[in-house]
């Protein structure tokens, strides 16, 4: 198989932020080569030159494309459908949407966002709590699935607590009010004890994750964050089967070994069709109440591991006590955060760039409906 075809068929994994089915069938994607270089000529075709998707789509192309080994850079040509292309994408969508209908409460619209790390400690669990709030603070509801099954700990760090309850073979997330919004979880914190170890591997873990997903109630959420166990294994595999629109946002610290291992994480994520989206440095030096600023676990990692998965660096989270002390209290520091404080800032980014909401932006749906006005007003006329 030559390189045009493997990376076409790489890009048939690309889907579509808002109809949720591959670029490729969908008839987004034009010509292809890669030349002696290891240069990825790619053509994209878009419903409108002014998609406000447009630089999502650019993204998830050019990490597709330069996780195939033989493509070094990506010469993206970004055209619009014609009248015809978009009539045949319109009838397409439709057909797809009848075949596919999805497995979970999940809609593929929903962004999805792994949390993930290579190696524990770094404080990715608390990076997904705080990101929750402050997410839900904008009067959004989002759903959290704490699938680091042996190291649960979303329960206690966004303060939920109670018993989950099934209806009508579902399981029901448990809820907390957050300023206008709301944040829904299911943790293994929420069904076994807080001090149990749990005893488990393999297909059994598997199967957790998978009902976590398959037979809980998620609907009517706007973003789902999946916090997960930390480096490589099977629960990120089975989320990637179950969740082809998750990304994954990787968590580490300043350190270059922490920066090492992470990468790995990343690697990972590209092998198993996972998309990554960004980093996140955390524990990025402290500020003291003098005045200076300590680099107390070294410098650069983030931006390092940044540019070896060739991925934005999102944010740099300091180390900050209020964070720790809110976690132990149930009540992530980002609600006392001022609204353009790291956290906060973190979480417009997501929102405004890395993953942005369905619904605000979708402009193949506005598309969609005004080429079946048409269609329709020519029907009546004739």
């Amino acid at each position: 198989m030559s390189l045009a075809d493997q990376l076409r068929e790489r890009l048939d994994r690309v889907l579509d932020p808002e109809l949720g089915a591959s670029i490729v069938e969908l008839g987004m994607v034009g010509s292809i080569s890669v030349d002696a270089q290891g240069v990825a000529h790619v053509e994209i075709r878009l419903t409108t030159v002014a998609c406000p998707l447009r630089s999502q789509i650019q993204r998830d192309v050019e990490e597709a494309s330069l996780s195939l080994e033989g493509v070094d850079r990506v010469d993206l040509t970004m055209g619009v459908l014609t009248a015809n292309q978009k009539s045949t994408l319109m009838q397409r969508a439709r057909r797809l949407a009848q075949e596919r209908a999805p497995q979970t409460s999940i809609p593929l619209q929903t962004p999805v966002l792994m949390i993930a790390s290579g190696k524990g400690g770094v404080g990715k669990s608390s990076i997904t709590a705080n990101l929750a709030v402050a997410l839900a603070a904008g009067g959004r509801s989002i759903g959290v699935l704490d699938a680091d099954i042996w190291g649960f700990s979303l329960s206690r760090l966004l303060g939920i607590t109670g018993q989950v309850e099934a209806r009508q073979g579902r399981m029901i997330p448990l809820e907390r009010a957050v300023g206008d919004g709301r944040i829904k979880l299911l943790s293994m914190g929420l069904l076994a004890n807080e001090d149990e170890a749990l005893l488990w591997r393999g297909l059994v873990v598997q199967k957790a994750v998978a009902q976590f997903v398959e037979d809980a109630d998620w609907r009517d959420i706007d973003y789902l964050l999946i916090d997960t166990p930390p480096g490589t294994g099977d629960i990120a595999m089975t989320l990637a089967r179950l969740l082809p629109q998750m990304g994954q946002l990787i968590v580490t610290t300043p350190s270059v070994s922490a920066q090492v291992v992470a990468a790995r994480a990343g690697d990972f994520a590209r092998r198993s069709n996972i998309r990554v989206l960004g980093v996140i440095e955390n524990m990025s030096g402290f500020d003291c109440s003098c005045g200076v600023h300590h680099d107390l676990f070294g410098t650069g990692g983030g931006l390092a591991l940044s540019e070896t998965l060739r991925v934005p660096l999102l944010a740099q989270i300091t180390l900050d006590p209020s964070i720790a002390h809110g976690g132990d209290a149930g009540a992530p520091a980002v609600s006392l955060e001022a609204s353009d404080g790291q956290l906060h800032q973190l979480a417009h980014r997501i929102v405004t760039d890395v993953a942005p909401q369905h619904g605000a932006i979708g402009c193949t749906a506005r598309m969609l409906d005004s080429l079946e006005r048409a269609v329709g007003a020519v029907a009546q006329s004739s």
